[in-house]
């Protein structure tokens, strides 16, 4: 019996032995003489196969193979592992940038020059000159952090009369161009009929994209940039600003919804736009397509185009644009519309309908809060869902709306600059801008890192951090002539800012020929003298940003001007509520000449003014830092060669920066020109010529910016008991209407 068992016991185990034998359970140690080449040869082979590999046995439904190890890879990371339109598909900053490049002179960009016979765009070259004029701008490649083609790169439609031919053979002949390391390209159209792919028709390498309509499929986050796709008629520099002239509660206009644009019969792109009649009803939601459009649009034409292109002629687009609470943002042949851009202008908020679209600057702004994101498979209940939002929040997004048109995207000099910026912080992570930087005033453009990090140190922030300025002040006064006499205008000027109860220490900046007084010359004050001379003489060097003032506020002065001490501190005690403007006494205004078709200066005493002169004016030091660093050397030079208009220039800063006019304070008789009438005949102010060379910097600075940034206000602040018919005993400013 035992026996039996036995027997049993063995041949029980041998078929177990065969059984996994023939299903692969047990792999058989190869021969020394079976190459590896025999062993991946047999039937279903694969590295650490545990079943063996039929080849009748049914294939999965995904064409990727199913490793063990793709079960935990996310689906983004899947998505990279598949190669995209883009060579370099799996590009980020760490392994297709070198760092290295930028360490020495920083963020410096260098463009190509332009070949012979090379045809170029206009878009494009707008987006060579933003890059040429602005401060990132270097004409020598060795000092370049990165590198800008001079072959057009906008339109790769093989269709359009724009296309480059030959770019791959072009493109890998520049010598610097090492795979497209440090490279960015930039595009606005890709692919052709019918399926309009995202491919540019040549290899891109390694380098950057900055590309209108670009799917989030094929965008490479931290790497590329998304752009919004522009006109040609989009203006090179300034832009308009937004149409939102003033608040209007509620905030409904005469449409709730609109869209007025073409209707694609066939191909990509067809099917939204084929589908916006179900929502239209004429009244509040007004969604017009035509068919006319193309050469062959009739031999296509379906049984709603004739009754579609009827409605289509009766309404005005620009009255619909500028009469709608939102206006729909729905993809074409391509993800990106033209629509985006004219709706955010407009003031009418976006919704977006291009379901895969990477919005245009998506690193940096929250859309959120100024567009609505829809969906293309749910589109019948977009309108209900416009509806539901409270007015509010579509003032809100409104004027965000406004903001983001003004700050990024009203010219290409904007959205290239915007693109450079962006760029610039992922090199320099240590002084990148935060995202309340980017999405409030006065935007990413104006706030630059490398000035401080810090909220707190520009004079945008205070209210959003709840904080106050620092209740002290640096006076910097300006000296060109010679110290004569103790009672000289300036003796006295110095004297009285320094027994300001908010003065913390007076600089004067000596810009004479002659030498430094002596130390014992100075008059004697509470608060230290500190006597700096000017970096070459130049009317520039008084708004350096020297390392010497300890506070937030400036007060700018020149030599020959006449304040008192109540005057000092009220118009600080001013500027720390409007720490963002320029806050003084002597105010000037502009005008445009339709005569001479020209901005026009003038300084006579009008019910308004665009300008405070910097000879009496309190600002935040910030503006020095802006005023060096983000002008142009030619508007600085010019100023300097005519020693001339550097206040009309600082207020051209603060006002394209805040948006807002300067703030006048109580004014004197003593202010009109000269302020000095014993000093006036040494004074630049007596200079025949002065006066037509300020009305000259204006022309020239409003060219410079793209725009005329001044602003006209007609708002004067006075001490809360100016001239009143009540006792001078109960009034703090007294002294002021006793001058």
């Amino acid at each position: 019996m035992q026996a039996k068992k036995r027997y049993l016991t063995l041949f029980s185990a041998g078929a177990c032995l065969i059984l996994l034998f023939c299903f692969g359970g047990i792999q058989v140690p190869l021969s020394r003489g079976a190459s590896r080449r025999d062993d991946r040869s047999l039937a279903g082979y694969r590295p650490g196969a545990r079943w063996r590999h039929f080849p009748g046995s049914l294939q999965p439904f995904s064409p990727r193979e199913q490793d063990d190890h793709n079960e935990h890879i996310s689906p983004r990371q899947k998505r990279d592992a598949n190669l995209g339109v883009y060579g370099g598909k799996r590009c980020r900053m760490e392994s297709c940038f070198d760092f290295s490049m930028c360490k020495k002179n920083g963020f410096k960009v260098y463009v190509y020059p332009q070949q012979k016979g090379e045809k170029m765009s206009e878009s494009y070259q707008n987006i060579l000159s933003s890059i040429e004029g602005s401060m990132f701008y270097t004409p020598d490649p060795g000092q370049a952090c990165l590198f800008v083609l001079s072959l057009d790169t906008l339109d790769r439609d093989q269709l359009s009369p724009q296309y480059v031919h030959n770019l791959k053979v072009k493109v890998q002949s520049l010598h610097l161009w090492n795979g497209g390391k440090n490279h960015i390209i930039f595009n606005l159209y890709s692919g052709t009929w019918p399926d309009y792919t995202e491919d540019l028709g040549f290899d891109i390498g390694l380098a950057m994209l900055a590309k209108a309509s670009i799917s989030t499929e094929n965008f490479r986050p931290g790497f590329d940039v998304s752009i919004p796709l522009f006109s040609k008629e989009h203006p090179r520099t300034g832009g308009e600003r937004g149409y939102l002239k003033h608040n209007t509660i509620p905030p409904y206009r005469k449409y709730m919804l609109v869209f007025k644009g073409k209707r694609y019969l066939t191909g990509i792109g067809s099917d939204t736009r084929n589908a916006l009649y179900h929502v239209h009803n004429s009244e509040d939601v007004v969604l017009l397509t035509t068919c006319k459009h193309g050469k062959d649009w009739q031999k296509h034409k379906d049984a709603r185009c004739d009754k579609d292109n009827a409605e289509y002629d009766k309404y005005d687009y620009r009255e619909m644009l500028y009469n709608s609470t939102f206006c729909l943002v729905p993809r074409g042949r391509r993800l990106g519309s033209f629509r985006f851009l004219e709706a955010l202008q407009a003031a009418c908020v976006p919704v977006m309908l291009s379901n895969g679209w990477e919005l245009p600057f998506s690193e940096i702004i929250d859309w959120n809060t100024a567009a609505v994101i829809g969906d293309e498979r749910l589109l019948l209940q977009i309108p209900s869902t416009v509806r539901s939002i409270h007015q509010d929040k579509i003032l809100s997004l409104r004027h965000q709306t406004q903001f983001l048109w003004e700050a990024y995207f009203n010219s290409v000099e904007k959205i290239v600059l915007t693109t450079l910026e962006i760029i610039q912080d992922r090199v320099l992570q240590h002084t990148s801008r935060s995202n309340l930087m980017w999405n409030s005033l006065p935007g990413g453009l104006f706030t630059l890192p490398q000035y401080s990090t810090y909220l707190g140190d520009f004079p945008f922030y205070y209210a959003k951090l709840g904080v106050k300025p620092y209740t002290k002040f640096t006076a910097i006064v300006h000296v060109v002539s010679p110290l004569v006499s103790q009672s000289q205008p300036v003796m006295k000027l110095l004297v009285a800012v320094a027994k300001s109860q908010y003065c913390a220490q007076v600089i004067v900046l000596w810009n004479c020929d002659k030498p430094l007084p002596a130390k014992h010359r100075w008059p004697v004050t509470s608060v230290p003298v500190i006597v700096i001379e000017g970096e070459s003489k130049v009317i520039s060097s008084r708004f350096l940003p020297y390392d010497t003032i300890p506070t937030d506020a400036v007060l700018s002065l020149d030599e020959d001007t006449v304040l008192s001490t109540t005057e000092v501190d009220f118009a600080f005690t001013v500027w720390l509520s409007f720490p963002d403007r320029i806050v003084g006494y002597p105010a000037r205004s502009h005008f445009w000449d339709g005569n001479k078709e020209r901005w026009g200066y003038t300084s006579k005493w009008t019910n308004d003014y665009s300008m405070v002169l910097t000879g009496a004016a309190i600002y935040h030091k910030y503006y020095h830092y802006l005023y060096t660093t983000y002008l142009p050397a030619s508007l600085k030079g010019m100023v300097d060669q005519m020693s001339n208009c550097e206040d009309i220039l600082m207020n051209f800063l603060v006002s394209s920066v805040s948006k807002l006019p300067p703030i006048k304070v109580t004014q004197k008789k003593q202010y009109k020109e000269p302020m000095m009438g014993q000093s006036a005949r040494a004074s630049r102010w007596a200079d025949p010529d002065h006066f037509a060379q300020r009305q000259t910097c204006m022309n020239k600075f409003a060219s410079w910016f793209g725009t005329m940034p001044l602003v006209h206000s007609q708002m004067r602040l006075d001490p809360v008991l100016f001239k009143d018919q009540v006792s001078i005993l109960r009034k703090k400013y007294r002294d002021i209407e006793r001058l």
